[in-house]
């Protein structure tokens, strides 16, 4: 029925409906709750079970790369140490030669000192070097004004 007149309203109307019954469960909608849950059930542990994979193929990678990187460490070091043996094989050839090649100019003992200073001289210029380095970098540790 259609209320099309205006007025005033109905004593049905005013009134506060009364609060709705809570409606039994039915066996359907338990169902249905019950596999939605036991599915997210599901999907969540399929989630932990590939988080644990992940992680363990991340950590067997990790000790991989760092024997690789272990591995490639070492026969870099073991390189660099030969090049500064052959190294500092030349630099007593080339001692040896300049000595043997000054003797005719000087005495024997002549040139042994004057390969013996320039060796010397290229001592001192080293160490200075190396002494302003450890001055700047001692500076730049140094507790103090921080501008």
């Amino acid at each position: 029925m259609l209320d099309t007149e205006p007025g005033a309203p109905r004593a049905a109307e005013t009134e506060h409906p009364a609060p709705l019954a809570a409606a039994a469960p039915d066996a359907a909608t338990t169902e249905e709750d019950s596999a939605g849950l036991s599915g997210l059930k599901d999907d969540l542990t399929h989630l932990v079970e590939d988080a644990r994979t992940y992680a363990a193929a991340e950590i067997a990678f990790q000790k991989t790369r760092a024997g690789l990187a272990g591995r490639k460490a070492g026969r870099a070091l073991v390189l660099l140490v030969l090049a500064l043996v052959l190294l500092n094989l030349a630099l007593v050839a080339l001692a040896v030669g300049a000595v043997i090649a000054l003797a005719p100019l000087v005495t024997i003992w002549g040139a042994i000192a004057i390969v013996v200073g320039v060796l010397l001289a290229g001592v001192v210029l080293l160490v200075t070097g190396a002494a302003r380095e450890g001055r700047v970098l001692g500076a730049m540790f140094a507790p103090g004004d921080e501008t």
